[in-house]
């Protein structure tokens, strides 16, 4: 058996393959298209691997295109990806060449972490008490208790549900939205997207956590924003397609919401001249709320454990399901 990844990763994740596999062989992507078995260099022709690690090492060193190709190629059975997001055609391509897919969650923890960090930052006046400092005034600033809140998740996977276990031991009140309305020990509701609307007027802080989909694009549109609380709390870090832009621009006009944290973009990079950088109810960050130093390491273990799965004829964790990228 074959497995492919790239030379990063197999420097990483050799020895300890070994031990899972120990009968198999590394093909590793190289930059420039480089293919080694082994260590030693190989013709394409020669690769023919079942299991391939597609980490964000390959995403990172421009190498996504060729290790595309490489998995789409027939041999391939299941691929571990570092996304979690399937939106790119690329993931399509794979997927209708019949390759099984694994979707990353090694970037939960710290896309959690963003969207806690910016939301309590907003909800408590630090700004406000920076600036009495700065001018020596010794005067109150009275704030809201974080418990009082009432946070709306629309999108409740790994990313979701990471958000929900550090927000409720704040004791927010938690209303999921998902596709399956099952009880959960951390929501306070389950409800399922076209039951949202309903509840947005009563939301304090609402966060875009969904995939990109027929059914999620432009969601957060005029008719959405006009169903906000007054003086809530907007963050995305779904994709920047799930939110009309435009629309954005008049609801802050109005406070609806009247703060908006916006990591991900309709145009990516998002050019200089957008209205977005020096908006002063908004929040940019360049696509980099997944920007922890544990993605690595946690992705690697991802991989590692779902070899075995795939070994023991089990299915691999988190395996996308072929709706996920319109097929």
């Amino acid at each position: 058996m074959q497995i492919l990844m790239t030379k990063a990763a197999a420097e990483r994740v050799r020895g300890k393959v070994a031990a899972i596999a120990p009968d198999a062989q590394i093909i590793t992507l190289a930059p420039g298209g480089l293919l080694e078995i082994d260590g030693a260099p190989t013709a394409a022709e020669s690769a023919s691997p079942e299991i391939a690690w597609m980490s964000v090492d390959a995403l990172f060193a421009g190498l996504a295109p060729a290790m595309t190709d490489l998995i789409s190629a027939g041999s391939v059975k299941w691929a571990q990806v570092a996304a979690a997001g399937l939106d790119r055609p690329m993931f399509t391509t794979m997927m209708a060449a019949g390759v099984r897919l694994s979707k990353g969650v090694a970037q939960s923890p710290p896309i959690a972490e963003y969207v806690v960090s910016h939301a309590l930052s907003l909800l408590h006046p630090i700004a406000e008490q920076a600036a009495k400092q700065r001018a020596h005034a010794w005067e109150r600033v009275n704030f809201r208790e974080i418990a009082s809140t009432r946070w709306m998740l629309i999108g409740y996977g790994a990313i979701g549900h990471l958000i929900a276990q550090r927000i409720k031991p704040f004791g927010v009140d938690l209303t999921a939205v998902r596709r399956a309305t099952d009880a959960d020990t951390l929501a306070d509701r389950s409800i399922l997207l076209s039951e949202a609307g309903s509840l947005l007027p009563q939301m304090d802080v609402v966060v875009l956590a969904c995939a990109l989909n027929d059914e999620t694009r432009k969601l957060a549109n005029a008719e959405f924003f006009a169903a906000m609380k007054p003086g809530a709390i907007l963050i995305n870090i779904a994709r920047g397609g799930v939110v009309d832009e435009t629309a954005l621009r008049d609801a802050l006009d109005r406070d609806q919401p009247a703060h908006a944290v916006l990591d991900v973009f309709e145009t990516e990079p998002l050019p200089t001249d957008s209205w977005l950088w020096d908006h002063p109810k908004v929040r940019v960050t360049a696509h980099t709320s997944n920007a922890g130093d544990g993605n690595t390491a946690r992705g690697d273990a991802q991989f590692l454990a779902n070899i075995k799965r795939y070994l023991a004829g089990e299915a691999p964790s988190n395996e996308a399901h072929k709706s996920e990228v319109g097929l």
